[in-house]
């Protein structure tokens, strides 16, 4: 893979995932995240190395996080719906590339796809999206970690 940095918004669930499997793994990470740092947990916290953007609406941070990848990773269960779906729709405004993985049962295949995506449209910052942590209590998180665990080792 080509990967070079890994971005997100800060939001509990995926995106916390992602931090955390990057941060472990020693890869380079970081994106957007509402001012003053809010998520629906209270205040990211700090060891996260995220940019605040200048309004506390999640929108923008999602729209900026898509517009300055490469192509965005969305790990959801089901379709993406809320603001997900939103990820999808501001990958599609700004021409970037997506893929979207159900995790309701993930496969191998589903790893090997993910690379072979990565490396078609050569990625070098990928944004990851996906559901926040109250929308699947208990699971989303930590299949998210799991499968990028798997991902990216």
């Amino acid at each position: 893979m080509i990967i070079k940095k890994l971005v997100t918004g800060g939001q509990t669930g995926t995106d916390r995932a992602m931090l955390d499997v990057a941060l472990e793994l020693g890869i380079p990470c970081g994106g957007w995240c509402p001012a003053g740092r809010l998520a629906e947990d209270g205040v990211i916290d700090a060891r996260y190395p995220l940019t605040e953007t200048p309004l506390a609406a999640v929108e923008q941070r999602t729209e900026w996080n898509a517009r300055d990848s490469d192509g965005t990773l969305i790990l959801t269960f089901g379709e993406p719906t809320g603001g997900t779906l939103f990820t999808v729709e501001c990958a599609e405004r700004y021409s970037r590339p997506h893929l979207i993985i159900d995790l309701d049962s993930p496969t191998p295949a589903d790893l090997r796809s993910v690379v072979q995506w990565i490396e078609a449209e050569r990625l070098e910052v990928m944004n990851v999206a996906g559901p926040r942590e109250s929308l699947s209590p208990g699971r989303i998180y930590v299949e998210s970690y799991n499968f990028l665990k798997r991902l990216l080792s």
